[in-house]
């Protein structure tokens, strides 16, 4: 009996995988323009009153995203070997449901508004959106969090549309309302929206990758690092470096290193300033990965002189390093002394 069970669940969910690879389904029952191609597309049009509620405090969205699973079984009947039976059942369909949600799901990153707060700043007004970005790797390491505005949600979809017409015609946005806009409701539905427009955007290969989804998910966190580096506040800049990181590391970074050396750099130099030169030299050993054995780039040298130094300060092996940068210099490649990293970080162009 019970491994009938088991192999009717085991079929149902391998169909299930197969169907919908990309499950993401719509709770909302008056939403519209499910689309055919990505299952959840969102388009908002439901008629409100006139008045335009503005003092109207955002909290939490009550609308709680979905994985595309709710993670219960139905009930599979009682087995005929009584209670002690039906509870080695029940254990080994948790088990046999978890192990098949990891295997028959391809992983991916997961977006949940957690806050959505009304902003004022005189003569504006807005919804600030702070977004939990879940994705994998160790289950104790804290997520990444951005905070973007409508604005910038519709400045993304303005730009892949013109960029990606084909893909970009499968996935809806909520539309841009005249009013109540700072309603309770209508913070929580476009909070519903903004998650699953993400998910929709990095399940399609054309645009994972494109450089202003990129932009959308990091550059904003790396010109307020950099902005806090450079003025002395290193405890509030390492926050924002080391989410700035995160992200990258989970999105990959297939334009080019020069982001992540950027933030390495700054990881390496707040770390260095608040006192934990152990944790300042990985940051410097990542990046001298990342550069490898390639042609010189402005950030080689720089992270060659801060990893020796803090060998040095460490009473760790410098020798390969300072072979290294020996050698930059010894072919006049870089100055002696070359740029600290610091320098770099206040020269560097964001755009």
């Amino acid at each position: 009996m019970a491994s009938r069970l088991l192999h009717r669940l085991r079929h149902a969910l391998a169909s299930e995988a197969e169907q919908f690879p990309e499950s993401s389904e719509l709770e909302d029952d008056d939403a519209e323009g499910l689309s055919s191609r990505l299952s959840g597309t969102l388009s908002f049009t439901s008629a409100e009153d006139d008045e335009d509620e503005d003092d109207e405090e955002a909290g939490p969205d009550p609308l709680a995203p979905g994985d595309g699973a709710s993670g219960e079984d139905a009930e599979p009947g009682p087995p005929p070997d009584g209670p002690r039976g039906s509870q080695l059942l029940a254990r080994q369909l948790q088990d046999f449901w978890k192990k098949s949600r990891n295997t028959l799901v391809p992983q991916r990153l997961l977006f949940e508004v957690t806050s959505a707060n009304v902003v004022k700043d005189p003569p504006s007004k807005y919804v600030l959106y702070t977004l939990t970005v879940m994705g994998p790797g160790p289950p104790d390491r804290q997520p990444a969090q951005i905070s973007r505005r409508y604005s910038d949600f519709e400045r993304l979809h303005r730009s892949l549309q013109r960029q990606f017409r084909g893909p970009m015609a499968a996935i809806s946005f909520p539309r841009k309302r005249l009013r109540r806009n700072f309603t309770a409701e209508t913070i929580a539905r476009r909070s519903r929206a903004f998650e699953q427009f993400l998910g929709h955007l990095l399940a399609v290969p054309e645009l994972r990758h494109a450089p202003d989804l990129q932009d959308f998910f990091v550059l904003p966190e790396l010109r307020r690092a950099q902005s806090l580096t450079c003025t002395g506040l290193y405890r509030e800049a390492l926050v924002l470096w080391a989410s700035a990181w995160q992200l990258q590391t989970q999105l990959g970074t297939p334009s080019g290193p020069d982001r992540p050396l950027l933030t390495l750099a700054g990881l390496a130099v707040c770390h260095q300033e608040l006192e934990d030169p152990a944790e300042a030299r990985a940051c410097c050993e990542r990046a001298l990965q990342l550069l490898g054995d390639k042609s010189p780039h402005p950030f080689l040298a720089p992270f060659l002189e801060a990893h020796v130094r803090l060998s040095w300060h460490l009473g760790l092996d410098k020798s390969q390093s300072e072979a290294r940068l020996q050698a930059l210099q010894e072919a006049g490649l870089t100055p002696k002394p070359p740029p600290s990293l610091k320098e770099l970080l206040i020269k560097e162009v964001l755009d």
